[in-house]
């Protein structure tokens, strides 16, 4: 039987890490695919490093219970490629891909399906399947997405320890099949006027003094110059699961932290905006109606965003929380 190298595509990662690269931000709305030119720049990038054919493309992505939209059946009729899927969780994270490419992995590895597998993906969750199929013999090639400063975006450190190696696809084959969507907005509104400021009232001496008696001296201080601001917890020095890198992280919750709440404004500012060029009216009008419930995809985006941004691999409910509340906030703002 000839040589032949598999592909194996988390879509999820792949779509994500072009979505940044093309937009700065993972939000898969935001973005136009070509997935027939995607796929053979893929198929091309796999035979070229492999130096041999491509048995088969194995396409892995979620869909609500399992049922293919109609994207990913067009997706799954493409030449050569079959089409794997596990469902949305109920927050809107996928569940059952990992699992799947992971038996893939080691099943075809066994079964001696083909001598080299390469591997479109970045996450953690995968580095025991990769030793596993290791030990049946065949060759484990990561092929990451590369960021617009060229380094591979978003790979587990414990992922490119296990693997063989780590090699990029061609960015201009990214460039090319992953396009900016931009919806054209009408005339803007002209901005209204702003509220006139209400000055803050200043309590005479008289009442000052009337006020202050038989107060204590921090209780006349706060009359006088307002309360005290509370003061915020310092951080401490924790390392990231995915990628063995240090990051600054708070016991408990990082609320209160300048670093944090800066990287956490900018993902949502980041993501508000590539939705609302991409959004048309019936889009925004459903993101108002779900309110306070944001749609399964900005969240999904705002989560791993905020994850790339912070350097954790599993943030804490309080910092999707915040993530979540500075969305809403951000959004009333604009």
């Amino acid at each position: 039987m000839r040589s032949t190298c598999s592909l194996y595509i988390d879509a999820g990662y792949l779509l994500a890490a072009a979505a940044t690269r093309v937009t700065g931000t993972s939000l898969r709305s935001g973005i136009h695919v070509d997935y027939a030119a995607l796929v053979g720049s893929l198929v091309e990038a796999a035979e070229a490093r492999s130096g041999v054919p491509v048995l088969r493309v194995h396409w892995y992505d979620s869909a609500r219970n399992g049922v293919p939209d109609p994207q990913q059946e067009r997706i799954g009729e493409l030449s050569k490629v079959k089409l794997r899927l596990g469902r949305f969780g109920v927050d809107g994270q996928q569940k059952g891909v990992d699992l799947r490419i992971g038996l893939d992995l080691v099943a075809h590895a066994r079964n001696g399906a083909s001598d080299v597998f390469l591997l479109v993906s970045g996450d953690d969750d995968l580095t025991e399947a990769v030793e596993e199929a290791q030990v049946h013999g065949v060759q484990v090639v990561l092929l990451a997405v590369p960021t617009t400063a060229g380094k591979p975006h978003g790979v587990s450190r414990h992922l490119i320890r296990a693997a063989d190696e780590l090699d990029t696809i061609d960015g201009a084959a990214i460039d090319a099949a992953v396009m900016k969507v931009e919806v054209p907005r009408g005339p803007a509104a002209a901005p209204s006027a702003p509220a006139a400021s209400v000055p803050t009232p200043v309590p005479s001496p008289a009442a000052l003094a009337s006020r202050a008696a038989g107060r204590s001296p921090r209780d006349v201080a706060a009359l006088v110059h307002g309360p005290t601001p509370p003061v915020r917890p310092v951080s401490v020095l924790a390392y990231s699961g995915s990628t063995g890198s240090p990051s600054r992280v708070l016991p408990g919750y990082e609320e209160g932290s300048d670093d944090h709440d800066e990287l956490i404004d900018e993902v949502v500012v980041r993501v508000l905006a590539s939705f609302r060029k991409s959004a048309s009216p019936d889009d925004e009008a459903e993101l108002t109606r779900a309110r306070p419930s944001i749609p399964r995809e900005i969240d999904r985006a705002l989560l791993l965003d905020a994850s790339d941004a912070l350097q954790l691999y599993d943030l804490n409910e309080r910092i999707r929380s915040r993530l979540r509340a500075r969305f809403w906030e951000k959004y009333d703002e604009c």
